[in-house]
């Protein structure tokens, strides 16, 4: 297992965990330059406090990367760039990071619903938005603090929601802390891919489908989503802000 997908999707989680702490629903990512393995943009979901439905996560934190480097280098700096995301992003997602050229996505837990990345469609891999004339697709690669991510989603649904169109009650909803649904790896990449990732050491969990020992230790990591993180936007905008991409890719910051 690289260290690094257990570093990044760690912030990812904890941004999420503020999320939900804050009436929003808890899905939060972060964009990694892989050349240098810096945080250049991040985001939560803003679809409650903006009422805009297109507010997912993924979505601001490429409007942070484009804010920053201008519309024009979006792209260039993408096809370098990794997206730790909680949740497995959805169709709408996923055919946008598609487009825009991800060079590969991480993400936690599957997307039952509207997941882009294997769960409904696989987007990422097939020729549904690009012309014929183009070979652009991008590895998903799941499971990575998946637990948590499933918890917290969890967690968010067993509130009472005001910002629904049709909010539900949801007092006799049950909080689940013991189940958890199989991971199931090759929905989303095949054997090759999964050792390249996490190592030959871990293929039985591929087999069997299960989840990475070394990511929940037999469990889920519940300081991280129990635990308080409020200093985490300050502590996301540090990293962003003390970012080198500029030099490494000559393009200027706007910002």
């Amino acid at each position: 297992m690289r260290s690094t997908h257990l570093d990044h999707m760690r912030l990812a989680v904890k941004l999420a965990k503020y999320a939900l702490d804050h009436n929003e629903t808890p899905v939060a990512c972060v964009f990694v330059y892989e050349p240098t393995n810096e945080i250049i943009a991040y985001g939560m979901n803003d679809t409650n406090k903006s009422h805009t439905g297109i507010a997912h996560a993924e979505f601001m934190g490429i409007d942070q990367i484009q804010q920053r480097f201008g519309a024009e280098n979006l792209v260039e700096i993408l096809k370098d760039t990794v997206l730790y995301v909680t949740v497995e992003p959805c169709i709408m997602c996923a055919s946008a990071l598609k487009q825009l050229g991800i060079k590969r996505v991480c993400f936690g837990c599957g997307n039952e619903r509207f997941g882009g990345n294997g769960t409904v469609l696989s987007i990422n891999k097939d020729r549904s938005t690009i012309s014929l004339n183009e070979n652009i697709t991008y590895d998903a690669i799941p499971g990575i603090y998946r637990k948590e991510a499933i918890m917290l989603l969890r967690y968010f649904y067993v509130r009472e929601n005001d910002h629904a169109p049709k909010p539900r009650a949801k007092k006799e909803r049950i909080l689940d802390k013991e189940s958890f649904p199989p991971m199931i790896w090759s929905i989303y990449i095949d054997r090759a891919v999964f050792a390249q990732e996490f190592g030959l050491e871990n293929l039985i969990h591929y087999d069997e489908n299960t989840d990475l020992t070394d990511v929940t230790n037999h469990g889920v990591a519940w300081e991280l989503i129990d635990g308080n993180c409020d200093d985490i936007l300050d502590s996301l905008e540090t990293l962003r802000q003390n970012s080198q991409i500029n030099s490494h890719k000559r393009v200027k910051s706007t910002k």
